[in-house]
């Protein structure tokens, strides 16, 4: 009965319904079927979950020495019998083949399949060739028995300095938890965040979309909080009125570089020869007939690499005028339209540079009016125009549109992932609640309490860390558990960039099998646990901080 009372309501009839929800999966083909494809369990992925077990268990056992050492109630057996787990199972990596299954799969999965050599080309799920397994077999024959050997090196130091509390063993202990928690740390994150899991790959994909967009979207709204808690001076408006000019005479000088003549030349019964390089304005204007004299239907154009090339297709009637440098035009061809334009490189650095001093010049003109730092403005301004905009419009915006834009800027240098691009545009979205939730929790802090902390000689970070933060994060802990659960059912917005997430394998099975309601059933089922298991976490946290009977 005690366990029954400190369940949460809702679990409960989660549990009750749980022995139905087992009998469905398991009695339906229907539902097996889509479920093992809303996972993304893949082909013979079977043989990968006793490496990864294996890997698990040694690296979590092995924080887990750390973690059980740190409670206020330290027990030494339970620390010592993760120790005892944590060399079992590095012995195993050492001794056991069942982990190069899984790292093989890692290492197929983390490559390009198209372009890399280390794969079989045209065969899924991915298998490395022949030389790259061997390859890969002698990387673990080195990696294997470094961890071993680290294990031990760690676990001695640790106990070697937990005998006695002298300055020495307390220097061997914290040097033996920092190869511990260096080594097991960056195991479990490469693990559960970058690994290929192909026994469940979209469930995968799902919760670290929404991790890693819910940790960046906290360090942005702090940040934003940040930005709001500066002061006004009047040396800052004097030095952001002059990074205004700055950036307007930068404008300047790229707007006036000398124009470059194009000739419109030829006749307009066929296609119009367009080159490289050619100001996309006067594309558009020679397409869409937007110049003096353009006949009222669209024309078609066809690119080529140079001016060579249009002249000779237009001599082999492939096209018949040509848009080209003047100098370029040949003679006794017909001027249909002469202009000069600026090049698409300065012209866009150019409005870069003026959108930049505009804003800045606006920000200082806000700020000098309502003695606000400049960047405090702005943070509110970027808060509150994110909050006005749907969080499928972001993602899509920043998925298409800005990432293409950056490429493009970047000459391809640039080109982030779609998950990646998902990630971010959801951390954006977010960063804006969460930046709302920092600052109430922050304004709910007595201010009697900031200045008996700035009487006592802190600083204002110190005041921050030691005295505001603590407390407001007690605070905020619900909210931020609702935003945690809102974020993790917003990854499903991710399909929109072809994520194959949850949702987007669920559309996928769907449009295979044509199963009306299995597929959807299960996904929802999923995500119901996923948001339970979150709330239950929330609820965790806050009876641990006590945030109900404060």
């Amino acid at each position: 009965m005690s366990f029954l009372r400190s369940v949460r309501p809702s679990n409960l009839i989660i549990l009750t319904a749980l022995p139905f929800i087992v009998y469905l999966f398991a009695s339906s083909g229907d539902y097996q079927r889509s479920l093992r494809a809303i996972l993304g369990v893949e082909n013979g992925s079977s043989a990968f979950v006793p490496g990864f077990l294996a890997l698990t268990i040694a690296f979590a056992s092995g924080i887990a020495v750390l973690l059980l050492s740190r409670t206020k109630a330290y027990r030494p057996r339970l620390s010592t019998a993760a120790a005892i787990l944590n060399l079992v199972a590095a012995a195993v990596l050492l001794s056991s083949g069942t982990i190069h299954p899984f790292v093989a799969s890692v290492v197929a999965n983390a490559v390009d399949p198209f372009t890399s050599s280390l794969v079989v080309k045209g065969v899924t799920p991915r298998q490395l060739t022949e030389a790259a397994d061997l390859a890969v077999h002698g990387v673990e024959s080195v990696l294997y028995p470094a961890y071993f050997g680290m294990t031990l090196l760690g676990l001695g130091l640790f106990f070697a300095g937990t005998r006695n509390t002298d300055a020495a063993d307390s220097r061997l202990r914290s040097v033996g938890g920092w190869v511990l928690g260096l080594v097991n740390g960056a195991g479990l994150i490469f693990i559960f965040f970058f690994a290929h899991i192909a026994f469940a790959a979209g469930l995968a994909t799902t919760i670290r979309a929404a991790i890693a967009a819910y940790i960046l979207a906290a360090v942005m709204g702090l940040i934003w909080v940040g930005l709001l808690q500066l002061h006004y001076t009047a040396r800052t408006s004097l030095l952001f009125a002059l990074a205004t000019l700055a950036f307007a005479l930068v404008a300047t000088w790229f707007l006036l570089q000398p124009r470059e003549a194009y000739v419109l030349a030829g006749s307009l019964e066929g296609k119009v020869a367009i080159v490289s390089n050619t100001p996309s304005g006067l594309i558009g204007a020679v397409r869409f007939g937007q110049y003096p004299g353009a006949p009222e239907k669209e024309s078609a154009v066809r690119t080529f690499l140079g001016p060579t090339e249009a002249v000779t297709a237009a001599e082999k009637k492939d096209v018949t005028a040509a848009l080209l440098p003047k100098a370029a035009v040949p003679a006794g061809w017909p001027v249909l339209w002469e202009t000069e334009t600026l090049n698409d490189r300065d012209r866009s650095a150019g409005i870069t540079f003026a959108v930049l001093a505009i804003i800045l010049g606006l920000l200082t003109f806000g700020g000098y009016l309502h003695r606000r730092h400049p960047l405090a403005i702005g943070s509110e301004f970027v808060v509150d125009t994110i909050r006005g905009i749907p969080m499928l419009v972001i993602v899509l915006y920043v998925g298409l549109p800005l990432s293409g834009a950056l490429k493009d800027a970047t000459q391809g240098v640039f080109d982030p992932p779609n998950l990646m691009r998902g990630i971010v545009a959801m951390a954006l979205a977010y960063s804006a609640y969460l930046a709302e939730i920092f600052r109430s929790g922050i304004n709910a802090i007595p201010v009697g309490q900031i200045e008996a902390a700035r009487s006592i000689g802190l600083n204002r970070w110190q005041t921050a860390r030691l005295v505001v933060l603590p407390q407001a994060f007690r605070i905020i802990i619900p909210p931020l558990g609702n935003e945690l659960i809102a974020i993790l059912k917003d990854t499903s917005l991710l399909s929109i960039l072809s994520i194959r997430d949850i949702t987007q394998r669920m559309r996928e099975f769907q449009s295979a099998s044509f199963l009306p309601f299995a597929p959807y059933n299960s996904a929802a089922i999923f995500y119901i646990f996923l948001t339970l298991a979150a709330a239950s976490l929330v609820n965790m946290i806050e009876r641990k901080y006590d945030i109900k009977h404060r």
